[in-house]
């Protein structure tokens, strides 16, 4: 390929902290790392804080291709990309600009900050290397309007991570049908196993959907309420689960109060589900059915041995040292929404705080910082993954390979309050793992439709 063919990649520091490898990903392409940006990278490797860690890690992936016997030459003219597994397709430079060398010229910014002088480098590099594509990738939105109006001609968020364009194609978890669903349909065959009835049905029968193991199938006009079992040789095998069955489930004493929240709960409940992904609008049930369907799990059926909480908070790594107590009483702040539930679960008992404080001892209900999460290996337990729309692909990543054998992961989120600087609905680790995990036969998703919390939180969720 011709040296005018490849386009100049020019990356902010946020690219590197989210993804500490993104200098793999631009395929035969050349990338270069501005000094400002191994400054501010310097800056954080430091911090008490989660994102130190991926500074480290991005710093030693550049010096284990800018180090050793490479010269200061070589490392303004690009080194190339040395081949990883991971990363088959790159196959271009990497190169660091010496952007304090810059002088201002005539349409630059001025270098009174550190974004101005990442764009000053792009606009330079546009300008000595034209006709060639020079391509700023910021995942900071107000950065990419600013080198817009200073004049850089490509400027795009960092996507590698990004599975699809527009959240309203996020994966719900279920199909709804118009009308009936056994109208029209020939072939049919139906099997009982113990309590368990199994219906296979023709694909091309259903329809043109692209149905996925673990997704749940109802329709408008019946009591029809399936789930996917196995998707083979053009069939499909639907464990059949019936409206009225699911609507009359009972977990620590609540029932589902929409069909939607009953599929949860069966998820929720089946053993042989691994990863159950809840999302849905604030005041949808989505913490409170993990909490009910955990303490069921542990104190009924004795199926696992405790129950781990835990949540992402963008200052809680700031702030949980300047609290006092143990660990757990530093975080109980943070998941004030589970003792929430907690309360509601327990509301007529006679005497509520004593039920609480006896049910969080026997059930081992322990409330974990994030930070201290990697590296375990947590096995027999059921782990709430609460609010983890703030969380990047990478992230989730850590987290779900925490869980050892025998434990159930439930992963909870509402992708229209993210708090994050630099995730969108589409870029968090909610989406990333929705669709990822959709045909997997471990996993379930379940998109948690309506506001069920009160007519003033629906009202509220619906109009402002």
């Amino acid at each position: 390929m011709e040296q005018d063919d490849r386009k100049l990649f020019v990356l902010d520091t946020n690219v590197l902290l989210h993804e500490p490898l993104a200098i793999y990903s631009f395929k035969e392409n050349d990338v270069v790392v501005p000094m400002t940006v191994l400054e501010e990278l310097d800056q954080i490797k430091d911090r008490k804080r989660d994102v130190s860690r991926d500074a480290r890690v991005a710093i030693r992936a550049l010096e284990d291709i800018l180090g050793g016997k490479t010269t200061p030459e070589q490392i303004l003219q690009g080194v190339k990309l040395p081949r990883r597994e991971d990363h088959g397709d790159a196959c271009g430079t990497l190169s660091i600009f010496p952007d304090h060398q810059l002088k201002m010229t005539q349409g630059s910014l001025p270098d009174s900050n550190n974004d101005n002088r990442i764009i000053n480098t792009a606009l330079h590099l546009q300008k000595i290397h034209h006709p060639r594509d020079v391509v700023l990738v910021t995942k900071d939105i107000n950065m990419r309007l600013k080198a817009k109006g200073a004049g850089i001609k490509q400027v795009e968020d960092y996507r590698t991570d990004q599975l699809i364009d527009d959240i309203r194609f996020l994966a719900t978890g279920f199909h709804q049908f118009k009308g009936d669903f056994w109208e029209r349909k020939e072939h049919v065959s139906t099997e009982s196993h113990g309590r368990h009835t199994v219906h296979t049905v023709p694909v091309a029968e259903v329809g043109d959907e692209n149905f996925y193991i673990n997704q749940y199938l109802l329709d408008e006009d019946s009591n029809f309420c399936a789930r996917v079992l196995e998707k083979t040789n053009g069939d499909l095998k639907l464990l059949d689960l019936g409206k009225d069955r699911l609507l009359n489930m009972e977990v620590w004493g609540i029932r589902p109060k929409n069909i939607y929240q009953g599929m949860a709960m069966q998820a929720l409940l089946d053993p042989d589900i691994d990863l159950v992904i809840l999302t849905g609008p604030a005041g949808c049930g989505k913490t409170l059915l993990a909490m009910a369907a955990a303490l069921e799990m542990v104190v009924e059926r004795g199926l696992y041995d405790k129950i781990i909480v835990t949540r992402n908070t963008p200052e809680i790594a700031e702030s949980i040292g300047f609290l006092p107590g143990t660990e757990e009483e530093k975080m109980t702040p943070w998941l004030a929404a589970i003792t929430d539930s907690l309360e509601v679960l327990h509301k007529n008992d006679v005497n509520p705080s004593g039920s609480m404080n006896y049910i969080m001892d026997k059930a081992n209900v322990q409330f974990k910082s994030i930070n201290f999460m990697r590296g375990r290996s947590i096995q027999n337990s059921v782990v709430i993954l609460d609010e983890c729309q703030n969380l990047t692909a990478s992230q989730i990543k850590t987290m779900i390979t925490r869980m050892g054998e025998g434990t159930k992961l439930i992963c909870s989120g509402n992708l229209s309050q993210i708090d994050s600087n630099y995730l969108t609905a589409v870029t968090s680790g909610l989406t990333y793992i929705v669709e990822r995990f959709k045909d997997f036969e471990g996993s379930a998703n379940i998109y948690l439709n309506g506001v069920v919390r009160s007519r003033l939180a629906e009202f509220a969720e619906e109009n402002l």
